[in-house]
């Protein structure tokens, strides 16, 4: 029973690529839609590989010595026959990976997909895996190598709001950074320009399949179903109240700050609702859930404001989405989670939020996933800094301003998404329609 709820719970986290797919194909404009989606199947295909190969030993793998910073064995599943465990692990790595391809979209070459995805599968995102996920990791809840874990408790990142979305998202704001704005993104004033995605149905298909599929990523991430039905189910409730607050708080923070009922923003605010949960919602009440989706909204609204007055370009906001809510997720975790659930979930006793310290909270875990925030926050960006700068001196990095007027689809992938009538954008200048 607990294998088959491990394998269909990976099932729905892999049917999150599609999500991603549809996401990021309707957030970018048609000439570039071949590029973005081949990037999404490339992230489950090379992934795979990548994780089988090297990033599952990094992560879990153990060589027969204490090691808190990074796995030394296991690698190519020698001597691993927990397939189930294997299998939910690489649908998480994938949609890391597919995180980034977001924020830097539109303008970069497919060689330098290829390196910084693999990377990512491979090294960045496994050791912070092996941190906080591995019975080593020297911020896991779950080490068993020391007498007492990171201030007695570790960090609570149950589902991955840092190990997953902070990761993918300071990835990709290194990314979006250093490689710089899209053409015509922003006036001579520094002021940001309309560049909308072609398919506002494709976004809300896209997210629509990313929330069914977090009922895999969140409930999935007990690992087991027997004994433990009553928080997998909690669970699940916590994350659909986090994601409808998500998404109704942005829909009135659009109308308040812009006076339009904003389809794509709201997408993106359930989605936020989504992201901002998924560390505590083991841990935390309900009515707990929709305060983490509210504030994740303005988190969301206004990461995305501050990104475009320091001309960032994140054509699919996943910096602000993935990479800032997801930090204010693992915050909110060492704020609200309930002890008797830690209890339930973790199996510590007298471990809770800030908020609960009449009843056993106390500031210690708050203190633990503020130091996860500090290290995620320091490895992913210095890691992911260097292969964008290599790439970027190499002239690997960025295709040329003919080929990004042209459309990647073109110039790259040797046609477009659509028929004639959908490519006016595809156009270059002086040219004609193909």
């Amino acid at each position: 029973v607990d294998t088959s709820f491990l394998l269909m719970s990976a099932y729905l986290v892999f049917f999150m690529q599609a999500g991603f797919a549809m996401l990021c194909a309707g957030s970018v404009r048609s000439k570039n839609t071949m590029n973005i989606l081949l990037k999404n199947v490339l992230d489950a295909c090379a992934g795979a590989i990548a994780f089988y190969i090297f990033g599952f030993g990094v992560a879990y793998g153990v060589g027969g010595k204490d090691n808190h910073f990074i796995g030394t064995g296991n690698f190519g599943l020698d001597g691993f026959t927990d397939w189930g465990s294997f299998l939910f692990q690489w649908a998480f790595a994938a949609t890391a990976a597919t995180i980034v391809a977001g924020s830097v979209a539109e303008r970069t070459q497919f060689v330098a997909y290829l390196v910084y995805s693999v990377s990512l599968t491979a090294l960045i995102y496994p050791v912070v895996v092996h941190w906080v996920w591995s019975t080593e990791g020297w911020l896991s809840a779950f080490n068993t190598l020391d007498d007492e874990p990171l201030f007695g408790i570790g960090m609570v990142d149950f589902a991955g709001c840092g190990v997953v979305h902070m990761v993918g998202g300071l990835a990709g704001l290194a990314g979006a950074y250093i490689c710089g704005p899209r053409l015509g993104r922003f006036d001579s004033e520094g002021n940001a320009l309309p560049m909308p995605g072609h398919s506002a149905p494709l976004v809300v298909l896209g997210t629509f399949i990313l929330w069914f599929g977090w009922y895999g990523f969140n409930p999935g991430s007990m690992l087991l179903i027997a004994g433990a039905e009553n928080a997998v189910a909690r669970t699940a409730v916590t994350t659909t109240l986090a994601a409808a607050a998500g998404g109704v708080t942005t829909l009135g923070i659009k109308y308040y700050t812009d006076g339009i009922w904003d389809l794509i923003s709201v997408c993106n605010g359930l989605l936020a609702g989504l992201v901002a949960v998924t560390s505590s919602c083991s841990v935390i009440e309900p009515w707990a859930a929709l305060i983490c989706g509210f504030v994740g909204a303005f988190v969301y609204v206004f990461s995305c404001k501050l990104l475009l007055k320091l001309r960032i370009d994140d054509p699919l906001e996943a910096a602000p989405l993935h990479g800032f809510t997801g930090a204010w997720g693992v915050l909110f975790a060492g704020l609200m989670a309930k002890p008797s659930y830690v209890l339930e979930v973790y199996g510590r006793d007298g471990i809770g939020g800030a908020f609960y310290a009449a009843s056993g909270g106390t500031g210690k875990l708050l203190g633990a996933n503020i130091v996860g925030i500090l290290a995620i926050l320091a490895w992913t960006c210095g890691t992911v800094g260097i292969i964008f700068t290599g790439l970027k001196s190499t002239n690997l990095l960025r295709i040329s301003v003919e080929e990004e007027e042209a459309g990647i689809d073109i110039s790259h992938h040797g046609g477009s998404a659509y028929t004639t009538d959908f490519q006016e954008d595809s156009v270059p200048k002086g040219g004609k329609a193909v």
